[in-house]
């Protein structure tokens, strides 16, 4: 299934705005630091009568009654490192519906958006995919030959699903991959089910303390299915829960079951939110029943008017 390139053109114009200051390598692109991203504060001056109050902190104002300006070192472009989870557990549900994502097929579709976002913007994206292991490693550039090459490597991801089975999620090796290589102060956005192995939860959470520690601005869209994934919300008759990724079975009647799991999905949701609240990380459900647009459009709506 090619991506459909009617779901993204609507987001092409709005702006995308990292929240903290990234550094990029095309310096004096944008007029003004908040026409655009990435610039570096450096100090405060009083502000001289008869200059734009473009640039007044009035937080500041409102402590000391006193009008300063913030000053910058540098503005620069931003590099965003789009980040990918193609283990065999993205590629549920199998689809009976052709109008229906998988989640993969919607994490496909919400990295292409994000590619025409920087695009359009002049800014640098890059690209990372994995399963067990990092399979697509594309450093940050804003040229158009790159950016094709990487909705080339997007669209090749929606043609896996027969190589995809039996193919586990390496969460921890490609966010410590991700903290060594990102140029420091990138926007990183993870694309991702978070179904890394149970007993490696704590590991998850020191790799995401790892790329905070560099500084980057990390967005984390939990991709779920929420109706089949959180809810267990299926017909009730005996069925046989396979898992995508190691082919075990276990033989079960949801109504037996489904109060137990609803409450182990809450709870890790709760922890996982938890964390990311800790490492100032923005934590994003996105229900693929949802449809990814919408979800984007509000999202990035938000941004825009708070940073």
């Amino acid at each position: 299934m090619p991506i459909q390139q009617q779901h993204i053109q609507s987001l092409s114009a709005l702006e995308f705005k990292a929240r903290q200051v990234v550094e990029g390598f095309l310096a004096g692109l944008h007029k003004s630091p908040f026409h655009g991203f990435s610039v570096e504060f450096a100090e405060h001056r009083a502000y001289n009568s008869g200059e734009s109050t473009r640039h007044i902190d009035w937080k500041l104002y409102a402590r000391t009654d006193k009008l300063f300006v913030k000053r910058y070192e540098e503005e620069t472009n931003l590099r965003c490192e789009l980040v990918l989870d193609a283990s065999s557990s993205m590629y549920f549900p199998e689809k009976s519906d052709v109008q229906e994502f998988s989640k993969v097929e919607f994490a496909v579709h919400a990295a292409a958006a994000f590619i025409q976002l920087l695009r359009k913007q002049r800014d640098a994206a890059g690209l990372t995919v994995f399963r067990d292991k990092v399979l697509v490693s594309e450093r940050a550039r804003s040229n158009a030959t790159h950016l094709r090459h990487l909705m080339a490597q997007l669209d090749g991801l929606l043609a896996a699903d027969a190589v995809a089975r039996d193919q586990r999620t390496g969460l921890v090796e490609a966010l410590h991959d991700i903290a060594q290589r990102a140029h420091r102060r990138s926007l990183v956005v993870i694309l991702s089910d978070m179904l890394d192995d149970q007993d490696r939860e704590a590991e998850v959470f020191d790799a995401l303390q790892h790329l905070r520690f560099n500084k980057h601005d990390i967005i984390l869209f939990h991709v779920v299915d929420r109706k089949r994934e959180l809810e267990l919300d299926l017909p009730d008759q005996p069925y046989t829960f396979v898992d995508v990724e190691s082919g075990e079975q276990v033989k079960a009647h949801p109504s037996e079951i489904r109060e137990g799991y609803r409450t182990a999905m809450a709870e890790r949701w709760h922890r996982l939110k938890l964390k990311c609240g800790q490492y100032r990380i923005d934590l994003v459900e996105a229900d693929i029943n949802a449809g990814f647009q919408p979800l984007l459009l509000e999202f990035l709506t938000k941004r825009a008017k708070l940073y």
